[in-house]
């Protein structure tokens, strides 16, 4: 039987910067530590984070006082900022190819088990076929954070995890922060994500995933 990880252990940050007027927003397992921390450093003394785990801090708005995670969509925090707020401010998020994400996913899930080590084909075969843990937020599909009701993307932005210096360059000239160098943060040394799929495994993630492939012009390649 496999194990199943516990699900608490997050640490995603949401930074609404009013210094720079824009709003970030953290797609669980696109790999932006790297993001946070260069924005952090340009944060003004009036912008907000919400983040849990080691650190603790959260935004002063009575809506998300029982959430203890950073990971919020675009149709929560809009009603609470305001559609002036939202509408002028830059926002902004990093996607990643669902089969690469579905792998940090599902490594993340055995890390205290050890399973993905010894098995992991054989581990993402048991996630996606019999766990399918819908309700688990690391799970969710990308586009249902930065989406709006109608199933719109609502970002002016979308960073990839693939050319993340790139992509941060081009945030930094559209919100005025200065351009930061990103540091090599919680890198991981998995073979590419390729090696882990068969065609079953492929077509699983794909049907699930198939809003994000589609929204974000990602494929099996």
């Amino acid at each position: 039987m496999f194990y199943h990880a516990r699900w608490t252990r997050l640490r995603r940050r949401m930074i609404i910067s009013h210094k720079f007027r824009y709003i970030f927003f953290a797609i669980p397992k696109t790999g932006t530590h790297s993001v946070r921390q260069a924005l952090r450093q340009h944060m003004g003394a009036q912008d907000l984070e919400q983040v849990g785990l080691f650190v603790q801090k959260k935004f002063p708005f009575p809506e998300f006082r029982d959430i203890g995670h950073g990971h919020l969509s675009a149709l929560q925090i809009r009603p609470v900022l305001g559609e002036e707020v939202f509408s002028s401010y830059t926002k902004f998020a990093f996607v990643r190819n669902p089969f690469d994400r579905f792998v940090s996913y599902c490594a993340f899930m055995g890390r205290n088990s050890n399973q993905f080590d010894s098995d992991p084909s054989g581990f993402m075969r048991y996630v996606i076929r019999e766990l399918r843990p819908f309700d688990h937020l690391l799970f969710q599909p990308q586009h249902s954070f930065i989406s709006d009701a109608d199933g719109n993307m609502a970002m002016d932005v979308l960073g990839r995890n693939e050319s993340m210096q790139a992509s941060f360059d081009t945030i930094c000239a559209i919100t005025g922060m200065p351009v930061t160098r990103l540091d090599r943060v919680n890198a991981t040394q998995r073979r590419s994500y390729h090696e882990y799929y068969d065609r079953d495994l492929i077509s699983r993630v794909s049907d699930f995933y198939r809003r994000d492939l589609e929204l974000f012009d990602y494929r099996f390649e």
